[in-house]
């Protein structure tokens, strides 16, 4: 069974409406002197589990030592962050498709770490044999992401990278979004070549040792392969609104500092002083 578009429509306005009861009810009672401060945070359900464990972890612990309570919301986040900016969440994890002085005011962002997609294709490819495709060789062929709803803002900017190559490309959704081995063998059996494309899923850049080698899956004559210079790499982002009280800020700075630095001995920084001021 599965929404129809109808039911998606509703869904999402069901949960913008409960959001902005949430966010009311909250800043009801800590103007009674009831509760504790609350962080509204996004975790998008596309997210890599090692970001999403790890971010979810440090968040939790540095906002209990603050006496701050996190209020989990799992959705997609668009490549504006337009949950925060309506302000229906504080802060949430996603992915940059941008620099980060492309986001609107008032958010605030910092990159937590690179991330780059699997690419499987069929073993009979001429780039199966390299272990690595091009951009050009993977546009010419049927290529398997999404659906849009499920990651808008990787989806749109990926779109726009490939069609540099090739100003028709368009994705083909999958049947089966919530299976991968279920996708590689749809497109085993096509019958044209089609590339598998995952979400951003290995981390990239300045961790390359960490990267999955492409020989070690073989399925149903699909290999994974690596994409040659990395042009959908993506960045994962902590994104926050700059309107929250300055103690709210300090905790999702510190979480992403813990994050890039990993180092207990470092001493944490301080959100700018006359920042400190306003709060």
């Amino acid at each position: 069974m599965r929404l129809t578009k109808a039911g998606a429509v509703l869904l999402d306005a069901s949960r913008a409406v409960l959001s902005l009861v949430d966010q009311e009810v909250n800043r009801t009672r800590q103007a009674a002197g009831l509760g504790r401060q609350r962080l509204r945070v996004i975790v998008p359900p596309g997210l890599p589990d090692t970001l999403a464990v790890q971010a979810a972890s440090k968040l939790k612990s540095t906002a209990a030592a603050a006496d701050v309570e996190i209020a989990w919301i799992e959705t997609p986040l668009d490549a504006e962050f337009s949950l925060i900016l309506q302000h229906r969440a504080d802060a949430g994890l996603g992915w940059l498709t941008a620099g980060p002085e492309a986001l609107p005011a008032p958010l605030d962002v910092m990159g937590l770490a690179e991330f780059e997609p699997d690419v499987w294709i069929p073993s009979s490819h001429v780039a199966a044999r390299r272990g690595t495709i091009s951009l050009a060789e993977m546009a010419r062929i049927d290529v398997l992401h999404g659906p849009r709803r499920a990651e808008p803002g990787i989806y749109d900017a990926w779109t726009q990278v490939l069609r540099t190559v090739d100003p028709r490309f368009e994705f083909s959704d999958p049947p089966l979004r919530h299976s991968l081995q279920m996708n590689l063998a749809f497109a085993a059996t096509a019958d044209w070549p089609t590339a598998v494309l995952t979400g951003p899923s290995a981390f990239a850049g300045s961790r390359p040792r960490l990267i999955r080698q492409p020989w070690l899956a073989v399925t149903r004559e699909m290999v994974r392969v690596t994409l040659e210079h990395r042009p959908l790499a993506a960045t994962a982002a902590l994104v926050w609104s700059g309107d929250l009280p300055r103690p709210l800020q300090q905790i999702l700075f510190d979480t992403a500092e813990s994050i890039i630095s990993p180092d207990p001995a470092r001493p944490a920084r301080q959100v700018e002083p006359e920042l400190q001021a306003m709060s």
